[in-house]
């Protein structure tokens, strides 16, 4: 029965363990086995057998716990339905989802999963979002709102236009991603790696001079320092240490998925541990990013809608948040785009076209000084900036046609959010295209004194890497196309899943699927508690060895206790890792960490 026990426990073992020690790199599977061969040698059969037991017991928990963490995020695609009804007229077929065109229209009975990621064309329903975005509550959908794979639909019936195929659903680059973070290893991972790497042949090199040295030199019995060399042996196995930072990350990660925040990997995990600074975007992050036109002033003589007309053009085109607003406000009024020939975007400053053969431009204020003289509009402009308001400046050549006044409300959420970032000890910084006034006027909304406006894509990078020679560990939560080099460049890029550019959620290193601020101090709460249980681990797997090594030096030590120190730590560090699959937030909320020195104090 005890031989059972040892051939079943080092079954698995076994061929690693032959296989690293025939390339003269012995791994901790070589520790064991030796350790083993060794007590049978010893006619330790009993001991023998639990060592290899337990070895082979937490070698199938470690497993069990990394599949755990993949079936979690796996199970999400296997939600998904097979297929989906597509309408072609007024009949409709099932078709498989794979199958389904961008384009095409489906229809969704009341509790049914949503099958494709779709644009609502008809009707209206809550749907269930929480596997995908975390959200607590449904949310009522209705003509025009976006909906996703793997959602559950309520009472009513919706149809849909497909707007990605089943393979580039959100889901499925969910899944896609937290795939490709186990090729983000944290550094704490790397370096216990690395460590295990070279300190597991350095241990078989003590323990041969253990056992071997003092009969020799000394006239030392060889059974009990063969048995002393045993004891080093499978002490040094570095079980515990090795996987205490894995399955915890695992874990950690998957557990944050499910409230709607994907980490793309360890290391982005760990750094969101450090962190000492958060700079924000202002459209889209701290203000809803949904603008609204509240008076266009025409110039020289022009009508509105002829200057609508030429504004719709340029910005039908467009990319950037202020263009939707505007666009808004023409079709409400009814007003056509104008025909037009040449549109160029000038990053972070504007865009122009040509139209009835002169070059139409239309951007920020600093971009209609670049040209023309605004000497005239100084009075308008800066009242309207006083009021809060984003002005756009559009004109041809060097002539004024028109001033638009935006405004972009507040995320109601944003200043609760901010104020908890600050009293878990993080200095915040606003960063902003807008203009000066607009800019200061929202951050003393939200409590950010430290406020930069005015600011091209490559100035927001370099507004981080101030922040972060200043600070240390600097995040950047941004959603837009011109935030993808500020994302770069932090030590770890939020993008705001929700509103976020592709080219924004690719930068990224961490994605919030839900547009929801609350997200982030519990994704800050949430990586610091990671933090601590691999410390926790990390302590606890060579605080055991310690402990043993002691009891040794007063040779109170036997095979017995190395098996409970060794096994029983790597039993217990991986308990204790996967306890990050459970989180106390609750639709992102997270609860505040305790205030600490120096908390709310900007840069």
């Amino acid at each position: 029965m005890l031989l059972v026990g040892n051939v079943a426990g080092l079954f698995h073992a076994t061929p690693k363990a032959v296989a690293s020690l025939v390339r003269l790199r012995p791994d901790m599977n070589a520790l064991v086995l030796v350790s083993v061969v060794g007590a049978l040698f010893l006619s330790e059969w009993a001991e023998a057998a639990v060592l290899a037991f337990l070895y082979g017991l937490s070698g199938l928990l470690e497993n069990w716990s990394a599949r755990r963490a993949r079936n979690a995020i796996g199970s999400l695609l296997r939600i998904t339905p097979a297929t989906a009804a597509v309408v072609h007229g007024d009949h409709e077929h099932r078709t498989p989802v794979d199958r389904v065109a961008v384009g095409a229209h489906v229809r969704v009975r009341p509790g049914e999963r949503v099958p494709c990621d779709g644009v609502v064309t008809d009707g209206s329903s809550y749907v269930d979002q929480a596997l995908v975005t975390g959200e607590s509550i449904p949310a009522w959908k209705t003509a025009g709102d976006e909906v996703f794979a793997g959602t559950v639909n309520g009472h009513g019936v919706l149809e849909l236009r497909t707007t990605r195929t089943a393979s580039d659903t959100m889901l499925a680059r969910i899944t896609r991603m937290v795939g490709e973070s186990h090729h983000h290893r944290a550094p704490t991972e790397r370096f216990i790696d690395q460590f295990a790497r070279y300190y597991t042949p350095l241990m078989f090199a003590v323990a041969f001079a253990v056992g071997a040295a003092p009969p020799l030199l000394l006239g030392g019995d060889w059974q009990h320092w063969f048995y002393q060399a045993m004891l080093i042996l499978l002490i040094s196995c570095p079980c515990g240490l090795v996987i205490s930072t894995p399955v915890t990350i695992a874990a950690a990660i998957t557990s944050a998925t499910r409230h709607g925040v994907l980490i793309k990997g360890g290391s982005h995990l760990e750094e969101l541990g450090r962190l000492r600074a958060v700079a924000f975007d202002k459209t889209g992050i701290i203000t809803r990013g949904e603008p609204d036109v509240r008076e266009l002033r025409p110039a020289n003589g022009r009508s509105e809608d002829e200057v609508l007309s030429r504004l719709l053009a340029i910005e039908l085109r467009s990319e950037h948040p202020l263009s939707r607003a505007i666009i808004r406000h023409a079709r409400k009024r009814g007003v056509e785009p104008a025909e037009l020939t040449d549109f160029a975007a000038v990053e972070g400053r504007g865009a122009e076209a040509v139209i009835d053969g002169k070059r139409f431009w239309v951007g920020s204020t600093r971009f209609a000084r670049e040209q023309t003289a605004l000497e005239s509009f100084e009075p308008e402009l800066a009242q309207m900036q006083r009021a809060d308001e984003t002005v756009v400046v559009c004109g041809a050549g060097e002539d004024v046609w028109a001033l638009v006044a935006l405004a972009d409300p507040v995320r109601p959420e944003a200043p609760s959010s901010v104020e908890q970032i600050h009293r878990q000890d993080l200095r915040t910084a606003l960063l902003t295209g807008d203009n000066a006034a607009t800019a200061r006027s929202v951050g003393a909304r939200v409590h950010v004194a430290d406020v930069r406006a005015e600011l091209l894509p490559d100035g927001k990078a370099d507004a981080i890497r101030k922040l972060m020679k200043r600070h240390g560990p600097t995040a950047m939560v941004g959603d837009g196309i011109n935030d993808s080099q500020a994302l770069l460049a932090a030590s770890v890029g939020i993008a705001m899943g929700g509103n976020a550019t592709d080219v924004a959620a690719e930068s990224a290193d961490v994605v919030l699927m839900q547009d929801d601020l609350q997200k982030l101090p519990f994704l800050v709460s949430h990586a610091r508690r990671a933090r601590r249980v691999i410390i926790e681990n990390i302590t606890f797997a060579l605080g055991a060895k310690a402990l043993f090594l002691a009891f040794m030096a007063f040779g109170a030590a036997t095979l017995w206790m190395a098996v409970a120190a060794d096994m029983g730590a790597s039993l217990l560090v991986t308990f204790n890792g996967l306890r990050m699959l459970r989180s106390g937030a609750v639709g992102g909320r997270a609860s505040p960490e305790p205030a600490l020195a120096g908390a709310g104090q900007e840069a």
